[in-house]
């Protein structure tokens, strides 16, 4: 067991929320807007980042109130708080210490799937980057230090673009440190491209061959002296443009499956979804022995019953800890007494949640 019991308060639409927790999946549902994909999010947020929605913190206290949120977790004998006051950066707690973002990620897995990432494939480029980078981060926690260290001077040199400094003496530190780094973030990527699809294993949700694309910026490049080196040769192209026009933020993610070698692109929908919820089920089956929790957002919305049922059966078996939305109990009906059943409303603003039996 991993998550033993969850608290919010204040946050989103819930003013206070005591949930308990044991190692069966826990089906939520409710009407649209009662509050069950909040629940997600404030998993999703003991997790380095901005969550599933990618939220500003103040967007997340409960509306007209200035009183922040909070957060209150326990695992495995610790205890985790991630909180935001009006005004204030948020903050993290790990057994009541102050800590970095980064190192939730060292302490539990957090994966989710969300109605938004049905156009996975069909984004621009960014979308499925972000999607790789999560993925990468759960099986490699250091992938969050090397992306701040790489972004963060990827931003000094961009700075100095703008400002027109031609000096190479100003960028050459600075190139150095996004080819190291730059270097290491490929690597991670491609290692945990190899892992997801070592743990594929197919059936009704299919295997795909996974790649790293350069993209418009040679962005699959391991090598961080030839990283550092395209950088300065590049500087005259990137003067003008005022930015970085290549290197590993402008990576994307290649998909193709089938006998066919269909790229995930020509897909149909139904076999997009398929495919995507195959990738998350591969990301934790790769995670077998770390703590983990699947978070799945209205994930059976558009799967017939006999994919439902293969889903669950798939979830039931995974090392991970689930949590499920549906806007009816009926979905969740071929879990059987698997799952724990948690029904939520919303009245006058505020949501509220009882535990029912299947």
């Amino acid at each position: 067991m991993t998550l033993s019991r969850l608290s919010l308060a204040q946050f989103r639409s819930w003013s206070r929320l005591d949930l308990d927790l044991d190692g069966r999946p826990l089906a939520i549902f409710g009407p649209n807007g009662s509050g069950k994909t909040n629940i997600l999010e404030a998993l999703s947020m003991l997790a380095p980042g901005r969550g599933l929605r990618a939220a500003p913190a103040p967007e997340q206290a409960r509306q007209g109130l200035e009183a922040g949120w909070r957060i209150r977790a326990a695992l495995d004998g610790h205890t985790v708080e991630t909180a935001a006051l009006p005004g204030q950066p948020r903050t993290v707690l790990i057994d009541d210490k102050p800590v970095a973002q980064t190192a939730l990620g060292r302490l539990l897995r957090i994966l989710w799937l969300v109605p938004a990432m049905d156009r996975l494939w069909s984004d621009p480029p960014e979308a499925r980057r972000r999607f790789l980078d999560r993925v990468t981060l759960s099986l490699y926690p250091d992938h969050a230090d090397l992306a701040l260290t790489y972004e963060k001077a990827m931003r000094e040199r961009n700075r100095l673009l703008k400002d027109g400094i031609h000096d190479p003496g100003w960028y050459r530190a600075l190139e150095a440190q996004m080819g190291d780094a730059g270097a290491a973030l490929t690597r991670n990527r491609r290692d945990a491209l190899t892992a997801i699809m070592a743990a594929q294993d197919g059936g009704d949700f299919p295997a795909a061959t996974l790649a790293l694309l350069p993209g418009e910026g040679q962005a699959d490049d391991p090598d961080p002296d030839s990283i550092s080196a395209r950088l300065a040769t590049m500087r005259p192209r990137d003067l003008a443009a005022g930015r970085t026009l290549t290197g590993p933020h402008r990576a994307d993610l290649g998909a193709h499956w089938g006998p066919q070698d269909m790229p995930a692109a020509l897909s149909s929908t139904g076999e997009q979804k398929a495919l995507l919820l195959s990738l998350i089920l591969a990301n934790a089956r790769a995670l077998s022995g770390q703590p983990v929790v699947l978070l799945l957002d209205e994930v059976a919305a558009h799967l017939d019953a006999d994919r439902r049922a293969a889903l669950y059966d798939r979830i039931c078996g995974l090392p991970a800890q689930s949590l499920l939305t549906g806007t009816g109990p009926e979905l969740f009906d071929s879990l059987g007494p698997r799952a724990r059943r948690l029904s939520v409303t919303k009245t006058d603003g505020l949501s509220q949640a009882a535990e029912t039996t299947g």
